[in-house]
């Protein structure tokens, strides 16, 4: 399990929500940690109780300053031991908006991509570290009400893993973890027909226990084991009336 303290770790995307909560954790158990976000009021709200415990860098992933702006904050931790990228878009696109679409790939996709990409090689030349993505659940099966979504955390989910067995084969020392969340009581969580929500402070708790067990795949909560279990061998003639 990671010690609790000495850490250095970096959140992409923590102004709210799940990131915040996992910040405040690994703060508290008395780690360094880098936080990202797109609002300087809210990052310097977070970083206002830890003084010197916390570092932030304002910029939007969707950007193409990702990488210079990461080593900046790297550079500022003193390295990085635990990269966490959290960001994330999505929102049901009821007549398939581009706007939409676009901006859920530029922040799912392609940010998330560029800075995995940099922070696996950057733990490769270091000679260890750790990668853990907030995908989501959705990322099984297709979704008629957000398809770009259901896309993009799938394609974060098979990068994922595809970065594990990388590590495994090349004998790294780089831990790799894909949380699935359920739904979580957040600004992002809507639509009816929700259940099992849990409190951001819980799914906060749950991710922070899959990343110190090293797990390769965690639900959050962990009974969202059994709809994933569903979800992959429901036939597609049942999955596609529902999905």
């Amino acid at each position: 399990m990671m010690s609790s303290s000495n850490k250095k770790i970096i959140i992409v995307g923590a102004t709210s929500g799940i990131g915040r909560e996992v910040a405040k954790i690994y703060l508290e158990r008395g780690n360094t940690v880098g936080i990202t976000g797109r609002r300087m009021s809210l990052l310097q709200e977070i970083k206002s109780p830890y003084p010197g415990k916390i570092h932030i860098s304002c910029f939007d992933v969707r950007g193409e300053n990702n990488i210079s702006q990461l080593q900046s904050l790297i550079s500022e931790l003193g390295g990085m031991d635990l990269l966490i990228y959290n960001s994330g878009f999505g929102d049901v696109s009821k007549s398939l908006d581009w706007e939409l679409d676009k901006a859920t790939y530029e922040t799912n996709v392609k940010g998330f991509v560029e800075i995995m990409n940099f922070s696996f090689n950057y733990f490769l030349l270091q000679g260890n570290g750790h990668l853990a993505v907030t995908s989501s659940i959705a990322a099984l099966r297709g979704n008629s009400w957000a398809p770009a979504y259901s896309a993009s955390k799938a394609f974060q989910s098979i990068y994922m893993e595809g970065l594990y067995m990388k590590s495994k084969k090349m004998k790294a020392n780089i831990f790799v973890t894909d949380i699935q969340p359920g739904f979580v009581d957040t600004k992002m969580a809507k639509g009816n027909g929700q259940f099992w929500v849990a409190p951001v402070a819980k799914a906060a708790r749950q991710i922070v226990e899959s990343i110190d067990k090293k797990k390769w795949k965690a639900y959050v909560t962990r009974r969202w084991w059994f709809v994933a279990q569903v979800m992959k061998w429901a036939p597609g003639w049942l999955y596609h009336k529902i999905g």
